[in-house]
C-alpha cells in the first residue's frame, strides 16, 4: 500500500485508504461537512500543526475533496468548499461514529442531531440492491478478470 498511484490497487477500499485512512483527513472532512472553511477553523477546531493541515488540505484538494474558492482579495484568502466527493464522505463518517459509539463509547460522547427534528441520527448501511443491512449477511469478495 505504499504506492502512489492507488489505480493499481483492485480494492476500492485499499484505493481510498491510501488518502482517506489517516485520522486527520477524516477530521477535517468532518469539520468541512460541519460547515467550516477556513484553514485557521481547522486549525482551532482540531489543534492541529498549521504545516500537516496544510498539508492534508492539498491532498484532500488535489483527490477532489474539497477545492478552494478565494473569499478576499485583499488580502487574498481561500477557503475550502466541500465537492460532491466530500459531501457523499459524511455517510462514511457517520458509520465510523456510529462504530465508535458501540465499541469505544465509554465516557461522554458528542451527539450527532437532525437539526430539522432534534432527534438523534442512527445510521445504518443498506444495501441499495436488497435491502438487507450490510453485516448481518455474509459476503464474497470478486476481483476483475
Amino acid at each position: 500500500m505504499n504506492s502512489k498511484d492507488s489505480s493499481e490497487n483492485l480494492c476500492p477500499i485499499a484505493r481510498s485508504l491510501l488518502f482517506l485512512g489517516d485520522a486527520w483527513t477524516m477530521l477535517i472532512l468532518r469539520d468541512a461537512n460541519a460547515g467550516l472553511t477556513r484553514f485557521d477553523q481547522f486549525r482551532k477546531s482540531l489543534g492541529i500543526a498549521p504545516t500537516m493541515l496544510t498539508k492534508r488540505l492539498a491532498t484532500l484538494t488535489d483527490e477532489k475533496l474539497l477545492e478552494k474558492r478565494q473569499y478576499s482579495e485583499r488580502p487574498p484568502r481561500e477557503e475550502y468548499v466541500l465537492t460532491e466527493a466530500g459531501r457523499d464522505y459524511l455517510p462514511v463518517l457517520f458509520m465510523i461514529g456510529a462504530w465508535g459509539r458501540k465499541h469505544r463509547g465509554d465516557g461522554k460522547l458528542t451527539r450527532f442531531l437532525d437539526a430539522e427534528t432534534g432527534i438523534d441520527i442512527k445510521p445504518v448501511a443498506i444495501d441499495a440492491v436488497t435491502g438487507a443491512e450490510i453485516g448481518t449477511r455474509p459476503i464474497r469478495l470478486l476481483a476483475p478478470e
